[in-house]
């Protein structure tokens, strides 16, 4: 009993036992148990505050209980549980009237709990028993939604279990070299094949958790088929968290990196943000655009980590914490979005600027955060990274030229994707399906953490110094981070400001009262005036999908040729087929199986003597 109240113990128990509560509350009292599950992401968030500010921190208990707190697992800690308050919270209005809400809070408590356990753990052992879990309550999340969500939660369970098998075989590798399970032991320099294999495991399960590819594909179909909620929290925050928490943890404390394996992450870094905004770019469905943009986001920080360069690496984790605020706002606005209307299809959207202003206002601040436009969070975050990569090159990356255009390439794909977005859901002329519908702002527990995240796009822009590096960031890095670079962000921000204001004074003066009446022409030629001229946004980019360097590509992802999910079935399934075909379920066919099995049993029984 003693143990449980141990501070290191508290944020990993007490949610987790809330949950089991939750879970037992009947059915009548939904309200209360929505209630209860806040108050307990409240208190956890309270549990957590102290091991933050502490700085550092160890528990051992035997040879498996050990839990340390330092610089980047106090900020990860905080941050999941912060996240977990703001989704509870929005899940109070989201999940209002539908069913499966006890099964809901109770999974979201356990989440909470089981990340804190793998946050902290500083045994491999512990560490792979709270990996586990949480790939089960992310299974048991997605299928909240019912048989919609099957398929989905399937093939997320499987992809994280598969890469759970191989950080098992990870872990098994590095206890073979340095006879310890500690995460704390002294770096192991990768001066064998072993020791490859073993940062390569680590890897792995990093890149599923996280969603970069190639082990991506569960995030767009999480994104598009489970609740709102679950998937603000799992893949567009608390994955991210914990993915590119682990792979920087391997990749700093754990092994001692070399050339190659710097050179490997920054690729698979660039090819993440510029493959997967291109996918981004032909979606029509918001939350599927939402969840490519999750994928590509991952590069950023399996980019800066790569660099092997502190001010890269504080860059990518910067980014980590920028991408949870802004996505996690983006997929809370999809969900006002899709409460309101019954639909993300863009294509049947239009006109919420005015009917959903709070909506409009916070997807238009997270999407130009995700963009990286001054003076708002990602913008500071991608700088860095940028940073990195050039430092990089300074000391013998000779590719860092490829990396850079990659990543300034992707942030302006991904501003032009949500142009789109932005477009066809909110500005463009509404459709019969909105047209026709009574549509109001969400309710102020839906909107409330959907204006908070999207403060924190702004304040940790404009305060970047003062706020997040101060307090998360550079605690978190190992060596001294040196800016190549200034950025003044409170001074670039009144220059905005400024010129934002001098264009209103100049927009009220010239042109506000005096509307022009001209004619509609394309190319010189007049239009029908009473024809309906109406640019719906979602075919923006169309000719970018039939290009010819492009439309192959377009064509083998519709294929799943760059599943490795569906690539892996068919394999399994065409090995399957054979079997059935060889188990007719006739008698004679297994007769003639069991002569030839005896046959050669003789055959090898003869060769032995002879």
């Amino acid at each position: 009993m003693k143990l449980l109240t141990d501070p290191m113990v508290l944020p990993i128990a007490f949610p987790m036992l809330v949950g089991v509560l939750v879970l037992l509350i009947p059915r009548v009292f939904d309200r209360v148990r929505a209630v209860v599950a806040i108050a307990a992401a409240a208190l956890t968030v309270l549990l957590a505050w102290p091991l933050f500010t502490s700085g550092s921190g160890v528990l051992d208990v035997g040879n498996w209980l050990a839990l340390r707190v330092d610089g980047i697992s106090g900020f990860v800690l905080l941050a999941v549980t912060v996240f977990g308050l703001l989704i509870a919270l929005y899940s109070y209005g989201y999940m209002k009237g539908k069913p499966r809400q006890r099964e809901y809070y109770a999974y979201l408590l356990w989440t909470v709990g089981i990340s804190c356990g793998a946050i902290l753990a500083n045994n491999l052992i512990l560490l792979l028993v709270f990996w586990g879990f949480l790939g089960m309550t992310l299974y048991l999340m997605i299928g909240i939604k019912g048989p919609t969500a099957a398929a989905a939660a399937k093939k997320s369970f499987i992809i994280i279990g598969g890469s759970d098998c191989v950080l098992m075989l990870g872990v098994g590798f590095f206890y073979l070299l340095t006879k310890s399970f500690r995460m704390d032991a002294a770096a192991m320099e990768l001066s064998s094949p072993l020791a490859y294999l073993a940062f390569l495991s680590f890897v792995v399960a990093a890149f599923a958790k996280a969603g970069a590819m190639p082990l991506h594909s569960w995030v767009p179909d999480c994104g598009e088929k489970a609740p709102v909620p679950v998937t603000a929290f799992l893949p567009a925050s608390l994955d991210k968290l914990l993915g590119i928490y682990l792979l920087a943890r391997a990749a700093t404390d754990m092994f001692v990196m070399d050339v190659a394996m710097n050179t490997l992450l920054m690729f698979c870094g660039a090819a993440t943000i510029i493959l997967a905004v291109m996918m981004a770019l032909v979606q029509h469905d918001m939350k599927r655009l939402l969840s490519y943009h999750a994928v590509s986001q991952v590069g950023y920080m399996v980019l800066g980590i790569g660099t092997g360069i502190p001010i890269g690496i504080a860059g990518g984790l910067f980014h980590m914490l920028n991408n949870v605020i802004y996505k996690s706002c983006m997929f809370c606005c999809a969900g006002a979005v899709e409460q309101k209307t019954g639909t993300t299809d863009m294509d049947r959207l239009g006109g919420l600027a005015k009917l959903m202003p709070v909506t409009f206002v916070t997807f238009l601040i997270s999407a130009l955060a995700i963009s990286g436009v001054p003076p708002l969070n990602g913008f500071f975050s991608k700088w860095m990274v940028y940073q990195g990569v050039v430092e990089a090159g300074k000391g013998g990356a000779h590719l860092w030229v490829i990396w850079l255009t990659a990543a300034m390439v992707g942030s302006a794909l991904t501003l032009a994707s949500f142009v789109k977005v932005l477009h066809a859901a909110f500005l463009c002329k509404p459709s019969t399906t909105v047209a026709g519908k009574n549509i109001r702002e969400v309710g102020p527990s839906m909107w409330l953490p959907m204006m908070v995240l999207a403060a924190l796009c702004l304040v940790f822009g404009v305060f970047a110094y003062q706020i997040p590096l101060k307090y998360f960031i550079f605690s978190a890095v190992p060596g001294a981070i040196r800016f190549v670079g200034v950025w003044w962000a409170g001074s670039a921000t009144v220059m905005l400001l400024i010129g934002l204001l001098v264009g209103l004074i100049l927009y009220l003066l010239t042109r506000a009262t005096k509307v022009r009446t001209c004619e509609t022409y394309i190319g010189g030629e007049i239009l029908d005036p009473k024809g309906d001229l109406e640019v719906t946004g979602v075919d923006f980019y169309r000719s970018v999908q039939d290009m010819p360097p492009f439309s192959r590509m377009y064509q083998l992802a519709q294929k799943k040729l760059f599943d490795l999910y569906d690539l892996g079935t068919k394999v399994i399934f065409y090995f399957v087929e054979i079997l059935r075909a060889a188990h007719t379920g006739r008698l004679p066919t297994y007769l003639t199986w069991v002569v030839l099995g005896l046959l050669g049993v003789m055959y090898m029984l003869i060769y032995q003597r002879s």
